[in-house]
């Protein structure tokens, strides 16, 4: 048989005059990788579940197709998460903490993050210094049940005579120095702080909630984004705007303009197709947490929260 030799310009001319077929599969292909997307991810906060126990929770969640929680530690047989402040944590032993990994983990549902939000505004050094050693409790508990990141607010402290107290330089000056020793904090221990905005606190919107993480400086301090907790003072665009860069989660609630009382997703003034779909622009791994929901509640807003995914085609 004769030898055939086809150098390369050979090949593509015999490869045009056929049309091509081997370039655009190849292309088809190629493109299809770069237009697929994962489905955003649905989770769900625990802390309006507090009749039940873990592991009725986590198998109640994973029946609805929910993989994933953030994990607050306040169901029937965990009793330890108090808002605004902090607990006793000396219950809390390393093998309780993996018998409460466990049940989720068994039933197929990741802990993603856990809740802490104690008061970190606190005027007194000493109430400072002690939540943050609580902070350190939560993060040490956190890191035996495999959860690298943990969720606080700023905290709420209202004297009477100062009614702007949140809004001092002073305060200001106090919160970044306390955000910087809870981004150590945070390094040493190898997990990720996600700070919550809310329109009447410290973080009171998107851009202060920015200016703060820039001057804290550290990769360990990062945010979740609530927009139900920034839609008095923020339009969803400038959300995404201000705060993209550091967005770890998302927080998928509700609440109506002018009123200081949050509701679950589809029943306040949020435009949940735009929501999710700027967060699948902007954040496409950050999961949305249904918040503010409990066993009467979650199933209505997650049919909202997915049909708001289905409308906006993300």
């Amino acid at each position: 048989m004769q030898e055939t030799r086809i150098n390369r310009r050979g090949a593509l001319k015999t490869v045009a005059a056929a049309g091509l077929p081997l370039l655009a599969a190849a292309s088809t292909k190629a493109d299809d990788k770069k237009t697929t997307k994962p489905d955003p991810v649905i989770g769900i906060a625990t802390n309006g579940f507090n009749a039940l126990t873990n592991a009725k929770l986590a198998k109640e969640f994973s029946a609805q197709g929910i993989k994933t929680v953030q994990l607050f530690l306040c169901q029937k047989d965990s009793n330890y998460w108090r808002y605004n402040n902090r607990s006793d944590l000396s219950t809390l032993t390393p093998d309780r903490c993996r018998s409460i990994a466990n049940d989720y983990r068994s039933a197929g549902v990741e802990i993603h993050s856990m809740g802490v939000y104690t008061n970190l505004i606190h005027p007194e050094q000493s109430e400072r210094e002690a939540n943050l050693a609580y902070f350190e409790d939560m993060m040490k508990a956190a890191r035996i049940m495999g959860v690298d990141t943990l969720i606080t607010e700023a905290g709420h402290y209202h004297p009477k005579d100062d009614h702007r107290y949140q809004f001092r330089g002073s305060v200001w000056r106090q919160m970044v120095a306390t955000g910087k020793q809870l981004g150590a904090m945070a390094k040493r221990h190898q997990v990720t702080v996600l700070m919550e905005p809310y329109f009447e606190g410290f973080f009171s919107s998107a851009k202060r909630t920015r200016q703060f993480l820039e001057a804290v400086d550290s990769p360990n301090v990062r945010c979740l984004l609530d927009a139900a907790n920034l839609l008095e003072n923020n339009d969803l665009e400038e959300m995404f705007a201000q705060l993209t860069p550091w967005i770890d989660c998302l927080h998928a609630k509700d609440r109506k303009l002018h009123t200081d009382v949050g509701v679950a997703a589809g029943k306040g003034d949020i435009d949940y197709p735009k929501y999710v779909s700027l967060a699948a622009k902007h954040t496409p791994k950050a999961p949305l947490m249904m918040e503010y929901v409990n066993p009467d509640t979650y199933k209505a807003a997650l049919i909202h929260l997915r049909k708001a995914i289905a409308d906006a085609n993300v």
